[in-house]
């Protein structure tokens, strides 16, 4: 779950360095999602953001949760997605290509694809350097919106 940079991570001995990062291996996140990591901790030394690639095959779909302390803004790509948010999900969003998306800190969501045939690409940057460590999985709100 690497991404490539041009240079190595962290701080030179005159301070931080500007950096291009190539897109790393695709992971599986514990969402239930495939993300394509850039920006980070790991790959950068970032120590507030990180900035990776989202796909959502047809029908794919998240598994609720939230991201503890850290907020989220997404910009859509391609392919159309749906999100039901709030306490106990009962917000609706759709965000088409060209949209932007904010999500706060501590709120729960459940991104899902219903195309059956277009694939979601989205970026996304978080406020958590370590993308899969705020993640927290809401299993008791899997039931609001069954698969």
């Amino acid at each position: 779950m690497t991404a490539s940079a041009t240079t190595t991570a962290g701080s030179s001995a005159t301070g931080p360095e500007c950096r291009v990062v190539h897109a790393g291996t695709p992971f599986l996140g514990k969402q239930g999602l495939f993300y394509t990591p850039a920006i980070s901790a790991e790959t950068v030394g970032s120590q507030a953001i990180h900035m990776q690639i989202v796909t959502l095959p047809p029908g794919a779909r998240a598994k609720a949760h939230k991201h503890e302390h850290h907020e989220t803004a997404i910009y859509a790509l391609n392919g159309v997605s749906h999100m039901w948010y709030g306490a106990a999900l009962e917000h609706h969003a759709i965000l088409a290509p060209g949209d932007f998306l904010y999500i706060p800190a501590d709120m729960p969501h459940l991104p899902y694809n219903p195309s059956e045939t277009e694939t979601v690409t989205a970026i996304i940057a978080r406020t958590d350097p370590n993308e899969q460590e705020s993640v927290v999985l809401l299993p008791e709100l899997e039931a609001a919106h069954p698969a």
